[in-house]
């Protein structure tokens, strides 16, 4: 089991970015396959934008700023 945990590990420092495309790809994937290819698609695009709010939220920038980026002077 020690050996186990030292490989992913390994896997997670070396490799980072592959297992996390290999786990979003296997998500979206099952999603796919349960919901089809139109509701997966549109649960991958809300899941894409609550990280780009949320990266924004983290950085600083309050709701204020983010609404005047998207809306403008609209509202």
């Amino acid at each position: 089991m020690e050996e186990f945990v030292t490989w992913l590990e390994y896997l997670w420092r070396e490799h980072r970015g592959k297992v996390i495309g290999v786990i979003l790809g296997l998500l979206f994937g099952l999603v796919t396959a349960v919901w089809g290819f139109g509701k997966a698609l549109f649960i991958g695009i809300c899941i894409t934008l609550g990280y780009f709010i949320g990266h924004r939220l983290d950085e600083g920038q309050g709701w204020r700023e983010l609404w005047q980026r998207f809306f403008g002077d609209r509202w």
